[in-house]
């Protein structure tokens, strides 16, 4: 099987498990929202959330990320030394969370009590076996990506949804309300990792012969390795988790639910693009081994224009639509969260470059680079919550996301230019052909738009849009009805 048929074969496995991962996010965040918690209830349980992912980064560092690294480059070069570095990263996690855990259990009603909400102490205790499984679940997930299974890595991950949806909606339907829902996650992502181990155990580690002794310093390379990607990850968790932290405590947790549920919904119309980034990035790190840059230039460039094919018209038709989505899908208790929908429309787009392209940059080496760019715009997206939360409200923390996110996806783009050479003029003609299309759409669904009254209505406009955007880009060029057929098949 040759290069490209494998990333097309692991993006349809990843877009498969991606696709439950989402169905399954969707339909609890429709279940919970709508009939079984209350704007409160649910913000304070994406609160908690919010705040364990940032608790998380201690725990966690970026020992993952770096060690899918070098598995991707040892099992080319000396598939010996994997067991070693397995090993190394383990032991190192164990350790992270047993001190971490250990604090918070200790601290954590004081952490309630310093963040404004002493209701959150129990979500913060029962966070230390959160942190545990969800731990174990990415672990897992990041280290079969480094081993190109992405198959495998595609089934934990869709586990990790199917049973957060299961078990939280049941534990809600027992009466234990937001606290029954989170302890419904802890469960789905126990379940998680206990498969992903597994095989990574005795699919992977008891399958490579342990080289006779420890390569010298690859222990130490792999440590340093992942402090640029502590940096990255502490950066990018913050930028995602911040915002809903400081909406919680300037605020209160209805509007903490419906940032969260505008969030939410770009996070389900991502889904193709981190899909699609998740699979061809360990195929860099392999390319720029072998010297074969102008097959990753290609491939990185084919994937950029596709992602930008989709993004562009889906944010504009996302932003147009968001009113009756919101009310009639999820209610009228979640009006408010509109206009934070249709400012986060154009985060859609910036997230979707993004997706294809962090991962990518840090299987090419550069994960020192991107950690500052996204150092330096995770503190002014700190600083912009901050300073728009309290003047304009909930909205504030979607401008702030989408400003800073705008620096950081140029910057990323920059690198990969630097590594690549990307033909710009090319791909800046290919954009402006993809945003006319995108005019001609928008026009078309806001002509049907304000005749919505009901739920079919809605996706009769929407198929509209659709519809007007396949014929465009086909009649433009910009899709061959022949490779999207064969992709399907």
């Amino acid at each position: 099987m040759n290069r490209e048929d494998h990333i097309v074969d692991g993006f349809k496995a990843t877009l498969v498990a991606r696709g439950i991962y989402m169905i399954s996010s969707a339909l609890l965040m429709f279940v919970l929202a709508r009939y079984l918690l209350d704007p409160d209830g649910y913000g304070a349980l994406y609160w908690a959330i919010g705040i364990l992912a940032i608790v998380q980064l201690f725990a966690d560092l970026g020992l993952s990320k770096s060690v899918a690294r070098y598995i991707s480059e040892y099992r080319e070069t000396d598939p010996g030394q994997i067991p070693y570095l397995l090993r190394s990263v383990i032991t190192a996690k164990i350790i992270l969370l047993t001190v971490v855990g250990y604090v918070l259990l200790l601290f954590h009603e004081r952490i309630a009590t310093a963040l404004g909400d002493p209701g959150a102490a129990p979500f913060l205790a029962a966070g230390v076996l959160y942190l545990v499984v969800f731990s174990g679940s990415t672990f897992a997930q990041v280290a079969l990506q480094g081993f190109n299974h992405l198959g495998y890595s595609a089934i934990v991950q869709a586990i990790s949804g199917a049973g957060r949806f299961i078990f939280a909606v049941a534990f809600v339907l027992a009466g234990l309300g937001a606290l029954g829902a989170f302890f419904g996650y802890i469960v789905g992502y126990a379940i998680a990792a206990a498969v992903g181990m597994g095989i990574l155990y005795y699919g992977f580690y008891s399958r490579h012969e342990t080289a006779e002794e420890y390569e010298d310093g690859l222990s130490r390379r792999l440590l340093e390795y992942s402090i640029p990607l502590t940096a990255t990850r502490s950066a990018n968790v913050i930028d995602k988790q911040i915002d809903i932290v400081l909406v919680g405590f300037f605020l209160n947790p209805a509007a903490v639910a419906f940032y969260t549920l505008a969030k939410q919904i770009t996070d389900f119309v991502l889904a193709p693009a981190e899909s699609l980034g998740f699979t061809i990035s360990p195929n860099f790190g392999e390319q720029k081994a072998a010297g074969e840059l102008e097959e990753a230039r290609r491939i990185y460039q084919t994937s950029l224009t596709n992602i930008l094919l989709l993004y562009i018209p889906a944010a504009v038709g996302l932003a147009i639509v968001a009113e009756p989505f919101l009310t009639m899908v999820i209610g009228n208790d979640y009006a408010d969260a509109v206009p934070i929908l249709q400012v986060l429309a154009g985060f859609v787009v910036l997230q979707a470059i993004t997706n294809l392209t962090s991962d990518s940059l840090d299987y090419l080496g550069r994960a020192r680079a991107r950690a500052v760019a996204k150092g330096g715009t995770a503190v002014a997206n700190f600083g912009l919550n901050v300073l728009l939360i309290p003047t304009i409200g909930v909205v504030g923390a979607a401008i702030a996301t989408v400003a800073t996110h705008s620096v950081y996806v140029a910057v990323n783009l920059y690198i990969v230019h630097t590594e690549l050479g990307l033909h710009v003029g090319r791909l800046a003609r290919t954009t402006g052909l993809i945003c006319g299309i995108t005019g001609v759409m928008a026009v078309s669904v806001l002509l049907v738009t304000p005749m919505v009254s009901s739920l079919l209505m809605l996706f009769g406009a929407i198929a509209v849009g659709a519809i007007t955007w396949g014929a465009l880009a086909v009649l433009s060029g910009l899709v061959d009805p022949g490779q999207v057929r064969s992709v399907i098949g």
